[in-house]
């Protein structure tokens, strides 16, 4: 029996692994990505947008290390929500107390900030250094203009005028495989409602619609910033809650605020 933690950030929910305890990673991708897809099941498994593993840092001035794997069984280089609730793992499960704490991902290591508000119920917060977003320029699919950013992984986003009526289900599925994208790409629908307001909906790589998706959500930004002329601080409203991003003029690094919660814990035969 493997135990499991579900957890979840703005509502993208996964299914962590402490590998200090099951050794997932020695059986290999295929083995793994058999785990992702059974777990992330939600009918007949847990039920989840993907599985991650908690696993012990490689380098000795980092914490912790991370990989993804989406609901379809396939890795991803990173996921903003989840490495904000390994932050949280790794802070009341491992007891690490190091402010900032350092998480190594497949698209490099993530510097993250965190605390615990204690009005009225304890909540924690952690903001995360995206990195640099890198714009990989405009293309024209199904007649909208999307524009393509990376934030350490694949992202196109288009403006639409209401977000409730995008077609994520359809278009969004169909454009995630489009050929002009070699890894696949997340697609994001995104209506801008104010300078400091946008509001989203995402059509995940490898896992389909799903309530956030936290680096999404800094392409999103970074996208209405340069688009629309939003400010470089502003609030992304996603299905599952709000996320706070911070593109910083001084240092052209994305900063990524946002909650993290524990679900439940069970086991996986």
């Amino acid at each position: 029996m493997i135990k499991f933690t579900k957890m979840q950030g703005a509502g993208n929910d996964y299914v962590y692994i402490d590998e200090r305890e099951f050794n997932l990673e020695s059986r290999g991708e295929k083995y793994i990505g058999e785990v992702a897809r059974r777990v992330s099941d939600r009918h007949f498994g847990v039920g989840s947008d993907g599985l991650v593993l908690i696993l012990p840092a490689q380098n000795a001035e980092n914490h912790a290390r991370m990989r993804m794997f989406n609901a379809d069984g396939s890795e991803a280089e990173m996921c903003g929500n989840a490495v904000r609730c390994v932050a949280r793992f790794v802070r009341e499960r491992w007891n690490v107390e190091a402010t900032p704490l350092r998480v190594e991902t497949k698209s490099g290591v993530k510097v993250i900030q965190t605390k615990i508000c204690d009005a009225g119920e304890r909540k924690f917060f952690a903001s995360v250094d995206m990195g640099e977003p890198v714009l990989e320029g405009d293309v024209e699919l199904n007649g909208r203009e999307f524009a393509r950013i990376s934030m350490g992984n694949p992202h196109a986003v288009t403006f639409v005028d209401n977000v409730g009526d995008a077609p994520v289900l359809s278009e969004g599925k169909e454009l995630e495989t489009n050929a002009i994208f070699p890894n696949k790409s997340n697609i994001e629908y995104v209506e801008f409602v104010s300078s400091k307001h946008i509001k989203m909906r995402v059509w995940e790589r490898g896992a389909g619609e799903t309530l956030a998706c936290g680096t999404g959500a800094c392409a999103a930004a970074v996208a209405a910033m340069l688009k629309k002329g939003a400010e470089r601080s502003l609030t992304v409203e996603l299905l599952g809650g709000n996320l706070m991003i911070d593109w910083r003029e001084d240092t052209n690094r994305v900063i990524m605020t946002g909650g993290a919660e524990f679900v439940f814990e069970g086991e996986i035969a």
